[in-house]
């Protein structure tokens, strides 16, 4: 699928992979909604960025609130022909740890949004797709690109309640694909590792040469390039995925060929 004026939703726009993909999709041509809670970085985004993109202040977990957003995208651009799911928490928790067990709550607010809200938005996005003209010569309407972490498969100590939820996300990549087909719809989904985002960089959107050194012993636990991966550099796997209509169910690891060990 070509990006130039396609529609896409992207979660987690206002910022770190969200916000790379948001622009690499634009400068390819395609229009964007950005469904995010941050309204700051929303909207600075969509100021530098001109009418080629909307924020929607959007709760994943919500079905109203994505509703909202998906009819608030449609009624700018017409259609959604892309969806990016990019919003996600984390936290560090031992299952038993010195103040007793993981809080059940903690772990479940990791899988709702996760999880759960990555789900509740691209069903609905589908949705939306399956109304679309076809687009492609193979009949396709739409694509659909989630976000897992190397942590599915190489969970840390304190990483349960995120390890399950990217899990999870990698395990129902490919039955949703199945099921989407039939409408012309692909699934994948990318499989992060050490990516430098706002988290990691102190807030930073971008790289600089002082954050580069400060993140340096981190990066030297990548195999290779020995540094952590910048955000663009999903972005850049987020545009294979729409354009190549022949990748599909598929999770590919984005990582450096890292294998995480505990210490």
């Amino acid at each position: 699928m070509d990006l130039k004026d396609k529609v896409a939703v992207v979660t987690g726009g206002a910022s770190g992979l969200g916000r790379a993909t948001v622009k690499r999709f634009v400068a390819n041509g395609a229009k964007c909604a950005i469904f995010d809670m941050n309204e700051e970085k929303g909207n600075a985004l969509c100021e530098e960025l001109g009418d080629s993109v909307i924020f929607c202040s959007v709760n994943v977990t919500d079905e109203d609130s994505v509703k909202a957003g998906i009819a608030k995208t449609l009624e700018a651009f017409g259609a959604i022909h892309i969806n990016c799911n990019y919003a996600g928490i984390g936290n560090a928790k031992r299952t038993m740890g010195r103040d007793g067990p993981f809080p059940l709550d903690d772990f479940k607010l990791v899988l709702n949004v996760n999880l759960i809200g990555t789900f509740n938005v691209l069903r609905l996005c589908a949705e939306a797709m399956s109304t679309n003209d076809v687009v492609t010569a193979d009949g396709g309407r739409g694509v659909i690109i989630n976000t897992a972490s190397v942590a599915a498969y190489e969970g840390q100590i304190g990483q349960a309640a995120y390890s399950a939820s990217k899990g999870g996300v990698v395990g129902m990549t490919l039955p949703i694909a199945r099921d989407l087909s039939v409408l012309g719809i692909r699934v994948n989904t990318i499989v992060p590792g050490l990516i430098a985002t706002p988290l990691m960089m102190g807030g930073a959107e971008e790289m600089t040469p002082e954050i580069a050194e400060f993140l340096k012993p981190l990066g030297s636990q990548v195999l290779y390039p020995k540094r952590l991966g910048v955000a663009d550099e999903i972005a850049h796997v987020a545009q294979m995925l729409v354009e190549n209509d022949y990748m599909n169910g598929e999770c590919i690891r984005m990582d450096g060929g890292i294998r995480m060990q505990p210490k």
